[in-house]
């Protein structure tokens, strides 16, 4: 366990991290030309590019922390990364729609390797202060990503069409393997390996399922993530049919990200004051609040609001989007803390696929107006509510 991590191998742990970020958002400038080049079955259905993907890292994560522990970390590592091109290929080469959707599976199962086994990699070698440096950095990494992939997105969209987008992601992956090859080694000794049982995956699973708490505070998390995840699906259609501003959507879902970035600032600095528990409850009264609000002000407007009254709106909803990212996934592990590697991988796995159908309901239900989007908004965060009283009861 060294002491003082350097400054590039931070940067190597957020590029490895990174790239589950930048496989969603660097295609959300692309997903109308994507629909009507592969003849999706209808515009709305364009969001399950993004949902496909989410629905391969949930599956994912569930399996690669007890694999890595089992065969090392590299070697693991590169075996997502090699899933995460090859669903790229089938995306840019299937040719339909159905291959489109495979491939973002295949993106989403490579892209979870990275996500979950970077952090074990990282408990590897250090502990303490040190731990805790890489880890700030690498999420002021994360907070940059949502900003950037988006432009980056539409640079690749106008030099080559929307496969630039998927050669782009190759590209980064193929860049970022070969630097984990050459400067990152391996910090799993062969004799802290473990071999690779169901059995522990399912005590685990048990231990998980059989908590009020982890569960509460599990489902809360999968009500806010797909009205985020909704929000995804459906922000494209939203800025360029509903405000005719497809061309400046990717500023606008910046401002979106800066605001999530903002929250986790500011939730940071107050978290060991005022704790998570307190935090958590009033972003989600905030979330709830804004939303039932801006759903009164939608009324004589038809759905199609003034411009800056959504972006506000945006840019409250979000702030508190970012609070509640920061606490939920903390509370659901607190009681798991002698299986924090299972326990992150079975709540997080838990929580997305218990968001996938409410997200793909709202962008699914996208009509040329921002009731869905809101109401989707306002509905799940307002259920969250008695859930997190109910996973906070002593």
């Amino acid at each position: 366990m060294t002491d003082r991590p350097s400054a590039e191998y931070i940067a190597l742990i957020a590029a490895l991290i990174a790239i589950g970020a930048l496989g969603t958002d660097i295609m959300l400038p692309a997903l109308a030309q994507i629909g009507m080049d592969l003849n999706a079955p209808s515009a709305n259905d364009v969001h399950y590019i993004v949902t496909a993907f989410f629905l391969g890292m949930a599956v994912g994560q569930i399996f690669v922390g007890p694999l890595s522990d089992a065969v090392g970390r590299k070697p693991v590592i590169y075996g997502g990364y090699i899933v995460f091109v090859a669903g790229c290929l089938v995306s840019i080469f299937g040719g339909t729609w159905e291959a489109m959707l495979a491939g973002r599976m295949l993106q989403g199962l490579g892209a979870s390797t990275p996500r979950i086994v970077t952090v074990a990699l990282v408990r590897d070698q250090y502990a303490g202060a040190p731990m805790a440096r890489v880890m700030s950095i690498v999420m002021a990494a994360f907070i940059a990503v949502p900003i950037l992939a988006p432009m980056l997105g539409q640079v690749l969209v106008t030099l080559g069409d929307w496969q630039a987008c998927f050669v782009g992601l190759i590209v980064l992956a193929i860049a970022v393997s070969l630097w984990c090859a050459v400067r990152l080694p391996e910090t799993l000794a062969p004799e802290a390996r473990r071999t690779f049982r169901a059995a522990p995956l399912l005590a685990g699973l048990r231990e998980v399922l059989r908590s009020r708490p982890v569960m509460g505070y599990t489902l809360a998390t999968a009500l806010n993530f797909g009205m985020f995840l909704g929000y995804l699906g459906s922000a494209q259609q939203i800025f360029a049919e509903v405000f005719g501003r497809g061309a400046s959507f990717v500023l606008y879902f910046a401002l979106a990200a800066a605001s999530i970035g903002v929250a986790a600032l500011i939730n940071a600095r107050l978290v060991e004051r005022l704790g998570m528990a307190r935090l958590t409850w009033a972003a989600q009264v905030g979330a709830a609040g804004v939303s039932i609000v801006f759903l009164a002000v939608l009324i004589p407007y038809a759905g199609v609001p003034p411009f800056w009254s959504f972006v506000a709106w945006q840019l409250a909803a979000f702030f508190c989007v970012g609070v509640l990212f920061g606490n939920l996934n903390a509370l659901a592990l607190e009681p798991l803390g002698h299986m924090p590697g299972l326990g992150a991988a079975f709540t997080g796995a838990l929580s997305m696929l218990l968001s996938l159908p409410l997200a793909a309901h709202i962008s699914g239900a996208f009509d040329g107006t921002v009731w869905p989007l809101v109401a989707g908004f306002a509905g799940l965060s307002a259920t969250a509510l008695p859930v997190l009283r109910w996973a906070a009861r002593r």
